[in-house]
């Protein structure tokens, strides 16, 4: 499940509308109890154990891990931090981290001292940067994802291609997806639907271009290298014909189509590793390569962090709850799931021995050349503008000039509604 999903941009003022002190009277979690919200039913094995070993260093703490699907996650979050429920500890995106800092629903977190709940040098620079609002910091990274080029071995094979490796430049994605494209078959060498993560964002990055000043108050849209980045998709349906139209990638996932053997390339987040290792038959056939090279190399860098609701009753139990969940002890427990590659310096390798089929290595070297995430106080807002006006462009209703002009001016005029923001 891809954890992009955003908040509607009606959230600001919901959100700051629920903003108060904590308050015992309205939270549900009595002595020694604590409730901790997450999202993905793959990590429920991992979350569980690991919080039962939580448990133990507490004799007389209970947790309750409690799953709200990805689909209503922040709808219901959004609901219970208003009305003083949200759970004690819950997990957090950079997309929608914005709206909750600015709001006042987190606690901080300490980073140095004797009541540190994280020490930021234990963790991916850019994953603290990411949980960092107004220079306090919020989030306790708890994992990462990086994002690879993932290959279907039987169709470089069948049509006699070298597999990719980390010498593949983008002349070298464009010749080869166009010679595994079969049209008799009805496959093609590459998928490149409207994804920001996993495909524009870091073509972008490759090109030298940017998505959002760092002062949060440009988009870049309308720079020459970030309309380079995007054309690369552009160009590989409408000019290359390797890729599927966008139409064709509406009605199936452009990961579900690499999984059936529709393309023989596609873009993914480490995250999806499992689900690949999963199926016996397409484990076999897969693996993963670095990203292919623009200007530069370039991978976007995400992950979740842990957060305090700003009302729990028990705050000192909550920040302890994440120090232990954000920390090595878990992070082993986490990684040895295979699930998500665990954000705490030093155990990310137990992620990819649990795949030891797969070339793994490559997503976790991937940190070494990360882009950050771009974020603002009220990412959802611009990133919907994003999707409905590059989705123009994929499909060829309108030019990529005329598209990202139109995206420059909604998203400029969104980010002066932000106001002042907050800035890492």
């Amino acid at each position: 499940m891809r954890r992009r999903a955003l908040l509607t941009a009606a959230a600001t003022t919901a959100l700051a509308a629920g903003c108060g002190s904590p308050s015992a009277s309205s939270s549900k979690s009595g002595r020694g109890r604590l409730t901790y919200g997450v999202w993905d039913v793959y990590q429920m094995d991992a979350m569980r154990r690991a919080a039962r070993e939580f448990e133990k260093t507490r004799p007389g703490v209970s947790v309750d891990v409690q799953l709200t699907p990805n689909g209503t996650y922040w709808t219901k979050l959004r609901t219970a931090c208003t009305s003083g429920s949200a759970p004690d500890v819950f997990w957090m995106n950079g997309p929608n981290f914005g709206l909750y800092a600015d709001a006042g629903q987190l606690l901080p977190l300490e980073t140095s001292g004797a009541n540190a709940v994280l020490d930021p040098g234990d963790y991916p620079a850019d994953l603290v940067s990411l949980y960092r609002w107004n220079g306090t910091q919020y989030g306790a990274p708890k994992d990462f994802d990086t994002v690879a080029l993932w290959f279907n071995k039987e169709l470089f094979d069948r049509a006699g291609v070298d597999h990719p490796d980390a010498s593949w430049t983008w002349q070298d994605l464009i010749a080869n997806a166009q010679r595994l494209t079969d049209r008799k078959r009805g496959t093609y060498g590459l998928a490149a639907p409207v994804w920001a993560q996993e495909y524009y964002y870091d073509s972008i990055a490759q090109a030298g271009g940017w998505v959002i000043s760092k002062d949060r108050k440009r988009s870049g849209y309308s720079d020459p290298r970030t309309r380079e980045g995007l054309r690369l998709w552009v160009d590989m349906i409408h000019r290359y014909k390797a890729s599927p139209t966008l139409q064709q990638l509406t009605d199936t996932d452009a990961t579900q189509m690499f999984q059936s053997g529709k393309v023989a390339m596609v873009q993914d987040a480490s995250y999806n590793a499992a689900t690949f290792y999963a199926d016996p038959e397409l484990r076999a056939k897969v693996d993963v390569a670095p990203l292919a090279k623009g200007r530069r190399r370039a991978t976007i860098i995400h992950g979740l962090a842990n957060v305090v609701y700003a009302r729990t009753a028990q705050p000192e139990l909550a920040r302890d709850f994440v120090r232990f969940m954000s920390g090595r002890r878990a992070s082993l427990i986490q990684g040895k799931y295979g699930t998500a590659i665990p954000a705490f310096n030093g155990t990310q390798q137990t992620w990819a021995d649990a795949m030891p089929r797969f070339d793994l290595k490559v997503h976790l070297d991937a940190v070494g050349y990360s882009v950050p995430y771009p974020i603002s106080t009220n990412t959802a807002a611009w990133s919907h503008q994003e999707l409905r006006w590059l989705a123009r462009a994929w499909s060829g209703d309108e030019s990529l000039t005329d598209a990202t002009r139109s995206l420059t001016e909604a998203m400029d005029k969104l980010l002066a509604q932000e106001g002042k923001g907050g800035s890492r």
